[in-house]
């Protein structure tokens, strides 16, 4: 069929559609911000292209697509609008299910690295999309962006081809549990601070604002910064996965912040074990954070999953867990211990491989399912 014989459905005038990820719905075209946002339509038709907008300037997206839930394809998007072919040449009067996706994490260090969504062109008839049995919230590093999950074993340098959604634990969860589900992580970020001290890379500081980690006129004009309304979207679980950055720190020199001169480090001990008064300062941040979760989240079951790439936090996390509890009388949070990751399973950029992912995706998926069906 040509192309001049599709109908154009710009993203206002289509009535069913199916919007994945934190995002400014009001604006349009729609912006997907984080890794795992993204759009999912049923349609008949022999064709389907979707057109978005894409820019950056250093770090470019990457999207991935699943065609009646198979993986389908995988590719970077460069500059400039573009209309992408998603399937053609199929069966017309048959209903297909059609879920596009991007794969890279927001970015913090591009502050022009944007995916907008315009609509669709087809020669079919789109139809009402399912709601999914149950809602989650992933929050984490680069274990939640699935940094490594693409490349070889040795490939380190830091780019968007080795990060993905499609390879993550993440996926392989909302897979298992029929889960709509939302993903807020950022490679290197902690709870308190970044792996290399930078105080201003933890993601509760950035987690009530609908995309707090992409800075700059052009994520304000998206409405990246714009406070995030919690009770349109409650989760069932919130999985979160951090402390593996901030354990990191302590093995690294203080940070300054640029243009304030502001210094922070996590220190250790001459024998290499944790000084004692920053390593109450990880635990009040693990605490604040339950607070913060909790006080946007009354109902949602919190568990903390740890373990992946190191565990050596595991008794700090649960020590602060078992202090929050306390303080706040809130049952409905556990931690989750997770398996180190070998050396013969690691991924590109010496981080857990797919395997692995898979590995602490069934853990995950076995725990939830206990537990949200109890």
């Amino acid at each position: 069929m040509s192309s001049e014989t599709l109908k154009n459905y710009p993203l206002p005038e289509l009535e069913y559609y199916k919007i994945y990820g934190r995002t400014d719905e009001s604006q349009y075209p729609l912006p997907l911000f984080f890794n795992g946002s993204g759009i999912e339509v049923n349609v008949t038709g022999s064709e389907l292209w979707i057109d978005v907008e894409v820019d950056y300037d250093v770090y470019e997206p990457w999207i991935f697509t699943k065609l009646n839930d198979a993986f389908m394809s995988r590719q970077m998007l460069t500059k400039g609008s573009h209309s992408i072919c998603l399937f053609r040449g199929m069966s017309p009067s048959e209903v297909k299910n059609m879920k596009f996706f991007r794969e890279l994490q927001a970015m913090d260090g591009d502050k022009n690295c944007r995916l907008l969504v315009k609509g669709f062109r087809s020669d079919g008839f789109f139809l009402p999309v399912s709601e999914k049995r149950y809602k989650l919230e992933f929050l984490g590093d680069s274990l939640t962006s699935g940094e490594g999950t693409y490349g070889a074993v040795g490939d380190n340098d830091w780019l968007p081809m080795y990060m993905s959604f499609s390879h993550d634990y993440t996926s392989m969860v909302a897979d298992a549990l029929d889960a709509d589900f939302r993903i807020i992580s950022h490679g290197g970020w902690g709870v308190l601070c970044g792996w290399d001290n930078d105080p201003r890379h933890n993601i509760p500081s950035c987690y009530e604002k609908i995309c707090g980690i992409s800075k700059g006129e052009v994520f304000e004009s998206l409405g990246a910064d714009k406070p995030y309304r919690f009770r349109d979207w409650k989760p069932d679980a919130i999985i979160v996965n951090l402390g593996t950055n901030d354990d990191a720190a302590f093995k690294q020199p203080p940070f300054t912040v640029p243009g304030t001169g502001e210094t922070f480090g996590l220190r250790s001990n001459p024998d290499s074990s944790y000084n004692e008064n920053d390593l109450e300062l990880f635990k009040q941040a693990v605490i604040d954070f339950l607070f913060m979760l909790r006080r946007n989240n009354p109902d949602s079951h919190i568990v903390w999953a740890y373990g992946m790439y190191e565990y050596t936090l595991t008794f700090p996390i649960t020590d602060a867990m078992n202090r929050y509890r306390k303080m706040s009388g809130d049952t409905n949070v556990a931690f989750l211990q997770l398996q180190d990751t070998p050396a013969d399973a690691m991924g590109a950029r010496s981080h857990p491989g797919v395997k692995m992912h898979e590995q602490a995706a069934k853990k995950i998926s076995e725990y939830l399912r206990k537990r949200l069906d109890a």
